[in-house]
């Protein structure tokens, strides 16, 4: 993170979501850093394969080649292979394990899912920490309950780091969000238009950016 800032749009490639509609990983990256995206996260929650690997490095080689920060979900073993971050939740590696291994430079992000999990969290060696679901979300089998905007808002008081907004956020409600004091809100489904094409993606990248640029 340039100057310790996120950018507005946190796109979330979420493998699942994406083989729904007929994408591979690297076409859905390189589309959406066409449209601008400044940093992505690879969701993968099944087996990390040899061939999920070598997508990976392919969307790590575009992320690289446009200036764009790659973070890994979970894995903190393929995220050092991939020169990439890291982003961990409440039941996976703890955040300052995870900084023993990826580094005093590496990116490095953590869930919580409500006040006192993001207090905590603060005094982690994380560069961000996000609060979610704030809306409900159907992008995770087992979702935590739903925290709300005016969470979002007396939570942005309590933290001095990043914080990224998570779960069912769209181009309908992220203005709400961000006016509440998230300083990126991660999306997933809302940035896979029902016609998902490399072209679509690319202009609903740009379109989010054009929203984001009005806060």
């Amino acid at each position: 993170m340039q100057n310790g800032k996120l950018p507005r749009v946190y796109p979330i490639l979420d493998t699942e979501s994406l083989e729904a509609r007929g994408l591979s990983l690297e076409t859905a990256a390189a589309a959406l850093l066409h449209g601008g995206a400044g940093i992505l996260q690879i969701r993968h929650k099944g087996h990390w394969s040899r061939q999920v690997f070598e997508s990976a490095g392919r969307v790590a080689r575009l992320c690289r080649d446009a200036g764009a920060r790659l973070i890994v979900n979970d894995r903190a073993d393929f995220a050092r292979l991939l020169e990439a971050g890291l982003h961990v939740g409440q039941d996976d590696l703890a955040p300052r394990d995870a900084r023993l291994l990826m580094g005093p430079e590496a990116i490095i992000g953590f869930s919580s899912h409500n006040a006192g999990q993001l207090v905590a969290a603060g005094a982690d060696p994380v560069d961000y920490v996000a609060l979610g679901p704030v809306f409900s979300t159907r992008t995770k089998r087992n979702p935590d309950p739903v925290v709300g905007v005016e969470e979002v808002r007396r939570c942005r008081a309590l933290l001095s780091k990043p914080l990224v907004a998570i779960g069912g956020i769209t181009r309908a409600n992220a203005m709400e969000v961000l006016c509440a004091g998230a300083d990126s809100v991660a999306v997933i489904a809302d940035l896979l238009p029902a016609n998902a094409t490399p072209r679509s993606l690319r202009e609903r990248m740009e379109e989010w950016n054009r929203l984001v640029t009005a806060v």
